[in-house]
């Protein structure tokens, strides 16, 4: 039976070079009362030190809370996780090689915690082939503190002639997850979570591994009161419960309160969402829309692609898609920013290393991602640009899938004017860096090995449409009003293949009026 005790103690647990594993999605799900106090013990004890830190998702808010209160030179001596972009001092550890960076495909590391549980080797995929996970690029090591440590996460192997990664599996020491309920024997609940992520794979991979299990809950409720379809994690596996502080301790750390549409017990009226202003992305995610066909599984990354979500409220067509996010959420109508990974009357909920079960396998039909640059071959690189490591997230196993990827952004980076008269951009002042580049900095996305599988990739900004074809990048679209030596070429590093069918990007997109959307037929 497990034992409540308050976050302090829980700290306490935890010893010199332990790994300790953390779960939670950007704000959803984040055990932070206890998180604030093992930075509280650090700061006041200089213990514990030279952790090795595992979470799954990006976990944090882009400030202090999250994964951010590991973020203390020599608290952690490693870091192996799917994504840092929410976690500014875990990033800075990593940039300046005070801690050695992991950074695994989000769904890999999922899956780890289950091959953990189960005492596997690892995870065997050929999610990674190709991009800077494969061990023949830089196999996920992602700082020279990784590549001077000695430690190796990744192997090639092959299998009937082809080429896998294996992941391998290592002990978790101590984990900390949250749930919402916990009833006064240990037995735990996450409904009402946004987002259920890889809490019970968590908690399964550490008590498997002989080690210990703590969950922050919001609330305590008397024995038996919980039925056996609401306990998600039970009490055998469960060492200490800590009833966390309210303050700190909720659904989602980027708003307060309970939100019950975002779980389903409320459903809203889709006109209540306030519509996406009208500026350069959402003039992308516009033209990101007219890729849509009914009846289809979506997946929606971060920045731009994430307003892709709001125009299909706007437009009234939300209902003829399935969008998901790799949190696990799928149907609604997805959030942006800090909100990402939960929606507004979700259809379902399920685990994260489920969904990416699905995605692995295919099931998605197309996908829009973020792009920091792009090479000529059609690679892509989001994951460590500009002096920031960030991860991939769940970017590599939903590109490398899905049956067509759409890679959307501003056309150039940095502060520039461009606005929209009559219909027409206009350029007046463009940005100072170039995304089209010779040679990127990593590769998140591997252009061959997409014609190799052949998927269809397009990339999309305010002024061009690209697609990837046998022979690189080709230009198949542009903006009216747009010079195309001036305001495309003039801003890449190579010239790309222009369609001898070029053709203007459709002018809806460029109104701020409702679109009219209609889907494509399959």
């Amino acid at each position: 039976m497990a034992q409540f005790i308050t976050a302090q103690e829980a700290a306490g647990l935890i010893k010199d070079n332990m790994t300790v594993g953390i779960g939670g999605f950007i704000t959803y799900g984040i055990p932070e009362t206890c998180l604030r106090a093992i930075q509280k013990r650090y700061l006041d004890t200089k213990s514990p030190r030279d952790l090795t830190l595992f979470h799954v998702a990006a976990c944090g808010d882009k400030a202090e809370g999250g994964a951010n209160h590991f973020g203390e030179p020599g608290l952690i001596k490693r870091l192996i996780g799917g994504h840092l972009g929410m976690e500014p001092r875990i990033n800075a550890l990593i940039s300046s090689n005070q801690a050695e960076g992991f950074l695994l495909p989000q769904g890999v590391a999922s899956h780890l915690t289950r091959a953990i549980a189960g005492k596997k080797p690892g995870v065997l995929t050929q999610v990674g082939l190709k991009t800077f996970c494969d061990p023949r690029l830089e196999g996920c090591k992602s700082n020279q503190a990784a590549i001077d440590g000695g430690y190796d996460i990744v192997e090639l192997h092959q299998v009937d002639g082809k080429d896998y990664l294996l992941y391998k599996s290592f002990p978790i020491d101590i984990c900390f997850v949250k749930g919402v309920v916990a009833d006064e024997d240990g037995n735990i609940s996450l409904t009402g979570e946004a987002c259920v992520t890889e809490q019970l794979e968590m908690a399964s991979a550490a008590h498997n591994s002989g080690g210990i299990v703590v969950v922050e809950v919001e609330r305590v409720v008397q024995s038996g009161s919980l039925k056996g379809w609401q306990t998600n994690i039970h009490k055998f596996m469960v060492d200490y419960v800590v009833v966390g502080d309210p303050a700190y301790s909720k659904q989602c750390m980027d708003y307060e309160g309970n939100r019950p549409e975002m779980y389903g017990e409320e459903k809203i009226p889709v006109n209540e969402i306030t519509p996406a202003p009208f500026n350069l992305r959402k003039i992308i995610a516009r033209r990101c829309a007219l890729e849509l066909v009914k009846g289809t599984l979506v997946n929606l990354g971060s920045g731009v692609p994430d307003i892709v979500g709001q125009i299909v409220g706007e437009e009234g067509v939300s209902d003829q898609i399935t969008l998901s996010i790799e949190s696990g959420v799928l149907g609604g109508v997805s959030l942006g920013g800090l909100s990402l990974g939960g929606s507004i009357n979700p259809e379902a909920i399920v685990k994260m290393p489920d969904i990416f079960d699905i995605y692995d396998g295919g099931g998605i039909d197309s996908a829009f991602l973020g792009a920091a640059e792009i090479g000529p071959n059609g690679d892509v690189n989001v994951s460590k640009f500009a002096g920031r490591v960030v991860g991939p997230g769940g970017f590599i196993n939903i590109t490398q899938n899905a049956k067509a990827v759409a890679y959307a952004g501003t056309f150039t980076a940095g502060k520039s004017d461009i606005a929209v008269e009559d219909g027409k951009l206009v350029i007046r002042k463009d940005g100072p860096k170039m995304k089209y580049v010779n040679n990127i900095e990593q590769v998140t996305f591997s252009g061959d090995y997409a014609r190799e599988t052949g998927q269809t990739v397009k990339y999309i900004s305010e002024r061009a449409v690209f697609e990837l074809t046998p022979e690189g990048l080709k230009l198949v679209e542009i903006a009216p009003g747009v010079d195309l030596e001036k305001d495309i070429l003039a801003h890449m590093e190579f010239k790309p293949i222009i369609s001898e069918d070029l053709k203007l990007m459709d002018a809806r997109i460029f109104r701020d009026e409702p679109m009219g959307l209609v889907l494509k037929e399959k």
